[in-house]
């Protein structure tokens, strides 16, 4: 018997047991196809949280090399952590669920999955495909599979944009590049970020206003800077969690550039007992001279 487990696939058998028995074209889906267990080489769905997949799956895949080939391109996507029902909604469809009936992701989770994640798969120069046109999907007061995220506490939450940027902690090599660094961007600030809660697949980070200490403020005021970081923070939700990589809380030395309604950040450093060539770079900043202010 294959393993069942998650909130979200008791849901869906709680809603099957409501919808009455099999019909025809249930009969016929047994016919066509098979179930087979989930590989593990199949990394993108495997424990999903059941253990077997029909095959063709909703893509028409008909063997396992070509599904497991197909589904591993979508593995950067989900990396970028675009959504936190991203993986639930490609699995319906690589790996469907082998129960009496063929269940298809709602168009509402398809909608969501493509809002969050059309534009960073636009940032690599691919479409959303026409495979996943979110006008095949039944509504949502048909049979299907539905956003796990959007519950009664978390409907109204904005839902983080992933990061187009390769974002992560640089290495503190040394001062003179640091310096150099902190000239060539538009601000510079030391901040403290703070991990809001671990419960969800995104997690939501908070500057502490209390923690900011301007390096440069270029174009910014200074007062308006805090307020622009948290909006960074907000809305780029893979550069602060690369840059947090899995602590609660840490102090950083960010700079970036400014681009009209907001700030990209494209240098982050740890600020660390460790790193000392950061420290001299920050200690010689007030008085270093950027080489546009010399002569």
């Amino acid at each position: 018997p294959s393993r069942l487990g998650g909130p979200w696939l008791l849901s869906l058998l709680a809603r099957l047991l409501l919808w009455g028995s099999p019909g025809a074209w249930a009969s016929y889906l047994r016919r066509s196809s098979s179930c087979m267990p989930i590989p593990h080489r199949m990394a993108l769905c495997y424990d999903i949280g059941y253990s077997e997949m029909r095959i063709p799956n909703l893509l028409e895949h008909e063997t396992m090399t070509e599904v497991i080939q197909q589904s591993s391109s979508w593995l950067p996507l989900l990396a970028r952590e675009c959504h936190p029902d991203a993986r639930i909604f490609l699995c319906s469809l690589f790996a469907p669920i082998c129960l009496d009936r063929l269940i298809y992701p709602c168009r509402s989770l398809c909608e969501a999955v493509k809002r969050s994640c059309a534009p960073v798969m636009a940032c690599y120069g691919y479409p959303w495909p026409e495979i996943l046109n979110c006008n095949k999907f039944p509504a949502d007061h048909e049979l299907c599979i539905a956003a796990v995220s959007m519950d009664e506490n978390s409907s109204s939450r904005r839902m983080p944009r992933a990061s187009c940027k390769d974002c992560e902690l640089e290495e503190a090599s040394t001062a003179r590049e640091i310096l150099e660094s902190l000239c060539a961007n538009d601000f510079a600030v030391k901040i403290r970020i703070l991990r809001k809660n671990t419960t969800t697949t995104i997690s939501d980070f908070d500057l502490d206003p209390s923690k900011v200490e301007v390096l440069k403020h270029g174009p910014l005021l200074r007062t308006e800077i805090p307020a622009r970081l948290q909006q960074w923070l907000d809305i780029d939700a893979t550069c602060a969690h690369n840059i947090m990589r899995g602590t609660q809380a840490g102090v950083f030395v960010v700079s970036g550039e400014v681009q009209s309604d907001k700030v990209v950040v494209n240098k982050a450093y740890a600020w660390q007992k460790r790193n000392r060539n950061l420290h001299q770079a920050v200690r010689r900043w007030k008085h270093h001279r950027c080489p546009e202010q010399v002569g």
